[in-house]
C-alpha cells in the first residue's frame, strides 16, 4: 500500500500511497543533521490537518502557521504554547480525499517540533535516534489501533472508574469531606469515589495521615465501602528528606536501598515539593518499584484505598535542578536547548545530569510518570487483586495500559471549559481513553451557570471529576441552588444511565484500540467540515454530544453529520444534510443525539455504579434509513483483571 524512495542528492526519503498517490513523506526539503545533541530531520505535509503533538493546550487541529510544539514535561498551569505535563510524539493528518494517516517518534528526550504554512513539519530533538513509525490508516480510527498495536492497548478500567469522582484540596478534615459524602446521598445525586488532596497528609509527607483533622479517615474509608463507594488519594513523588532519622520510613529505607536520583557527586539529588526539601524516588530501578509497593501495602493496611492519584510526577520541583542548581556540562546546558519554557531544562525540575539507574535524567525525564505509573499499577494489583484505577498528570506513550490522566490545574473560566475537549480528544488519539478535565475549574471561582454548563459536558468526559483548589467557595453539586443541583444531578443520572454503553466502548479501547471519546471527523473523515469541529464530540460512533461553553445564552449551534439522527431524549429525528444546527438548550439540557442505526444498551441508574448494574436493561434502538440497527454490550463483574483473557465475560451483540 506504500512505496519508499530513497535520494542521494538532496538526501531523503519520498514514502507514498499508492492508491492515491499522495506523497506523505518527504525528508528531501531540508538537511538531516544526525549529531549526538542535535538530530533535525524536516518533511512536507501532504495537507493542514493535522492533530496530536502533546501535551498542549491548543484546538484540536493545530495551526501550521509557525506553530513551534515544545515536548519536554512540566509542571504548570496549562496556558497556550507552553509545553505541558506529558510528552507525545505522534501526530494524525488527514489528506485530501478522506485518508489518513500517523507518525511517531520514539524518542524520549527534550524535543520541539516546528510546523511550517508550506505545509511542513520540522522535529528536532537533542538526544537519543531516529526511530518512526509510520501508520497508513487509511481511516482515522485504524490509525490510532495502528499506533497502539506498538504502544501498548489501554487496560480495562474497572465499572466504578467510569462513575463521578468527586475531589478538592482544603477539605480540610476528614470529617469535613464525610460532610459532603453524606450531602452527595442526602440529594440522592450519584457518586463512586471520593478523593483527598495533599491536605489528607502529616506535614504533606507521602504514606502519613494528619493525626488530628484526619483522625477519621479509616472510618470514612469504611463507610464509603459499606455504600458501595470507592476512595481515592494523592501521591507525590518527592520524599520529605529532613525528618530525624528513623522516625520516616519510607525516606529512611529508600536511602539504605539506594533508590533515589543521585546528583552527579553520588549522593541524593535534594530539591523542594509540598513537605519542604525532597528526595525523588528513581522508578526507573526495579527495585524501587519493591519499596512502592511496601509503602503502599502499610498504608493500605491502614487506609484501604481504591485508587490512587499520581501528581507532580513531572517531575516537579520548586526550585530549579536542585538545593545546589546544577552542575556546569553539556546535560544541564546543552548545546541546543528546545523552547522550553523557563529556557533551562532544570526549570523547575531536576538536573538532566541527574543520575538514575537506566540512564541520566537528560533522557528519561519525559518517562518519569509513565514509570511511575507502572510501579503504582503492579502494586495495586498486588495489594487488591482487582483491577488497577490511577489518574496520572504526567504522560507517555503507553501511558494506556497503566493510568488514565486530567488535564491539570486548569481554571474556572469558560475559555478553560472549550479548552477540555481538545484535550481530551488529544488524549483520546494518545492511546489514554480514561481522560477528563476537573469539571467547574481548578484555581479561581466558578459561578452557578458555568459549573451547571461544566457538569453537563463533564458528565460526558469518560473519566468525570469535580475537583477544587482550596481557599474556594466549595462546587460540589450539594452546595447550588435547587435549579442548578437538579440539573446537574439528571446529567450524572443521564450518564449513569449509559454506563453500560460507555463500559462497552471501554472494552473496544481495550481489546483493540478503538477511541471512547471521539472526533466527529473519525467517522466522517470524508466531511471536510468536520475536520475542525473541537466544540462537539461523539462516544463511540454513535452518541452526539453538544455542550453549551458560552454564558448567558439558552441555545447552541453545532454540526449534524449527514444523515438521520434521534434526540436521545425525545426520539424526535432530524436528517441533515450534514449542516450546522440551532439547538434549544436552557440551561437544565445538554443535547444528545443519537446516530441512525445504533443500538445502545441502558441501564436504570442509580447513585452508584453499584446499584446501577443491579438495575434492568434497557435498549435504544435508532433505526437506520433502511431499518436496520446494530449495538453490542460487554459486561463482566465489573472489576476482576483479565476477565476478558479468561472468558469470564458476556458478550451481546443486538
Amino acid at each position: 500500500i506504500y512505496s519508499l524512495d530513497f535520494s542521494w542528492d538532496p538526501f531523503g526519503v519520498l514514502l507514498r500511497r499508492r492508491a492515491t498517490g499522495t506523497v506523505l513523506l518527504n525528508t528531501t526539503v531540508a538537511p538531516l543533521i544526525f549529531a549526538d545533541q542535535f538530530l533535525q530531520i524536516s518533511t512536507s505535509l501532504p495537507s493542514r490537518f493535522l492533530y496530536g503533538l502533546g501535551e498542549h493546550r491548543s484546538t484540536l487541529l493545530h495551526s501550521l502557521d509557525w506553530t513551534t510544539l515544545t515536548l519536554w514535561a512540566r509542571d504548570v498551569s496549562p496556558t497556550e504554547s507552553f509545553n505541558l505535563y506529558g510528552a507525545h510524539p505522534f501526530y494524525l493528518l488527514m489528506e485530501e480525499g478522506g485518508d489518513a494517516h500517523g507518525v511517531f517518534l520514539l524518542n524520549s528526550n527534550a524535543m520541539e517540533v516546528a510546523l511550517q504554512p508550506a505545509p511542513g513539519l520540522t522535529w528536532r530533538t537533542i538526544g537519543g535516534v531516529l526511530d518512526f513509525y509510520i501508520f497508513l490508516g487509511p481511516d482515522p480510527n485504524m490509525v490510532i489501533q495502528q499506533y497502539q498495536q506498538v504502544i501498548g492497548f489501554p487496560a480495562m478500567p474497572p465499572l466504578w472508574a467510569l462513575g463521578f469522582h468527586l475531589c478538592r484540596w482544603g477539605y480540610g478534615s476528614s470529617n469535613e469531606t464525610w460532610q459532603t459524602v453524606k450531602a452527595m446521598r442526602n440529594y440522592q445525586i450519584p457518586q463512586d469515589a471520593q478523593w483527598n488532596d495533599i491536605d489528607y497528609m502529616d506535614g504533606y509527607r507521602d504514606f502519613t495521615v494528619d493525626p488530628q483533622k484526619f483522625a477519621s479517615l479509616p472510618s470514612l474509608v469504611e463507610d464509603l465501602h459499606k455504600h458501595g463507594q470507592r476512595y481515592v488519594m494523592i501521591l507525590d513523588p518527592g520524599i520529605s528528606s529532613t525528618n530525624p532519622h528513623g522516625s520516616y520510613w519510607p525516606f529512611d529505607e529508600a536511602l539504605k536501598r539506594g533508590l533515589f536520583i543521585n546528583t552527579t557527586q553520588g549522593e541524593p539529588l535534594i530539591g523542594q515539593v509540598w513537605p519542604g526539601f525532597t528526595a525523588f524516588a528513581d522508578f526507573s530501578n526495579p527495585d524501587t518499584h519493591q519499596w512502592w509497593l511496601e509503602n503502599l501495602q502499610r498504608f493500605h493496611a491502614h487506609v484501604p484505598f481504591d485508587g490512587l492519584w499520581i501528581d507532580m510526577n513531572e517531575p516537579s520541583n520548586f526550585m530549579d535542578g536542585s538545593e545546589d542548581g546544577c552542575p556546569p556540562g553539556e546535560l544541564d546546558s546543552p548545546p541546543y536547548t528546545p523552547a522550553v519554557l523557563g529556557d533551562s531544562l532544570s526549570a523547575k525540575t531536576l538536573c538532566a545530569s541527574a543520575k538514575q539507574k537506566a540512564s541520566v535524567h537528560y533522557n528519561l525525564h519525559n518517562l518519569y510518570g509513565l514509570m511511575e505509573a507502572k510501579a503504582t499499577a503492579s502494586a495495586l494489583i498486588q495489594i487488591r487483586g482487582k483491577r488497577p484505577f490511577i489518574i496520572s498528570r504526567s504522560t507517555f506513550p503507553s501511558q494506556g495500559r497503566y493510568s488514565g490522566h486530567w488535564l491539570g490545574d486548569n481554571r474556572s473560566q469558560w475559555k478553560d471549559m472549550y479548552f477540555s475537549i481538545p484535550g481530551m480528544l488529544s488524549f483520546s488519539l494518545f492511546g489514554i481513553p480514561l481522560v477528563g478535565a476537573d469539571i467547574c475549574g481548578f484555581s479561581g471561582s466558578t459561578s452557578e451557570a458555568l459549573c451547571t454548563r461544566w457538569m453537563q459536558l463533564g458528565a460526558f468526559y469518560p473519566f468525570a471529576r469535580n475537583h477544587n483548589t482550596q481557599n474556594e467557595k466549595a462546587q460540589d453539586p450539594t452546595v447550588f441552588s435547587p435549579a442548578a443541583r437538579t440539573a446537574m444531578k439528571d446529567v450524572l443520572l443521564t450518564r449513569y444511565s449509559l454506563l453500560p454503553f460507555l463500559y462497552t466502548l471501554f472494552h473496544r479501547a481495550h481489546l483493540q484500540g478503538d477511541t471512547v471519546a471521539r472526533p466527529l471527523f473519525f467517522e466522517f473523515p470524508r466531511d471536510v467540515a468536520t475536520l475542525e469541529l473541537d466544540r462537539q464530540f461523539l462516544w463511540g460512533r454513535s452518541l452526539l454530544v453538544t455542550p453549551v461553553l458560552e454564558p448567558g445564552v439558552d441555545s447552541v449551534t453545532g454540526y449534524v453529520p449527514r444523515g438521520v439522527w434521534y434526540d436521545f431524549y425525545t426520539g424526535s429525528s432530524v436528517n441533515s444534510s450534514g449542516e450546522m444546527l440551532k439547538m434549544s438548550a436552557p440551561l437544565e439540557h445538554i443535547n444528545l443525539h443519537v446516530r441512525e442505526g445504533a443500538i445502545l444498551p441502558t441501564q436504570r441508574p442509580g447513585t452508584t455504579s453499584e446499584m446501577t448494574r443491579r438495575n434492568p436493561l434497557r435498549l435504544i434502538v435508532a433505526l437506520s434509513q433502511s431499518s436496520t440497527a446494530w449495538g453490542d454490550l460487554f459486561w463482566d463483574d465489573g472489576e476482576s483483571l483479565d476477565t476478558f483473557e479468561g472468558g469470564s465475560y458476556s458478550y451481546l451483540v443486538f
